[in-house]
């Protein structure tokens, strides 16, 4: 199965996804704010990106931007995540790069049924 980063500031919603993903049979890597999440991104391939938009230092926003002007990183597909629900916020995620935009708290179903769509697309 492929790799995972999830991008997300609080330490239990870390912990939810990766135990949802890890269940799916992912791999996955974790990084606590944007800047971490490019310094990963750019030292290993990942098959998917879990963004958070709300952190400290680069937000998920500023990550997926700084990330699709790279060309290795540019068709990583991106999951935004939030609990912003404001159509405006949905906008600026795929404005941002983002594949795809999820409102938290995720189902755990839906989230792997997501990921397996994007990263079914990601290999082939």
């Amino acid at each position: 199965m492929g790799k995972i980063l999830l991008i997300d500031d609080a330490m239990t919603v870390r912990m939810y996804h990766r135990q949802i993903l890890e269940q799916g049979g992912y791999s996955v890597d974790e990084a606590e704010n944007g800047i971490e999440a490019i310094e990963k991104a750019l030292s290993e391939k990942y098959e998917l990106y879990l963004v958070d938009i709300n952190m400290p230092k680069m937000d998920g926003y500023s990550f997926l931007t700084e990330v699709r002007q790279r060309e290795e990183l540019l068709y990583t597909p991106a999951i935004m995540i939030s609990t912003e629900a404001r159509e405006g916020d949905r906008e600026k995620a795929f404005q941002s790069g983002a594949t795809t935009y999820m409102v938290k708290p995720v189902k755990p179903d839906a989230l792997l049924c997501t990921v397996a769509l994007l990263m079914s697309g990601a290999a082939a």
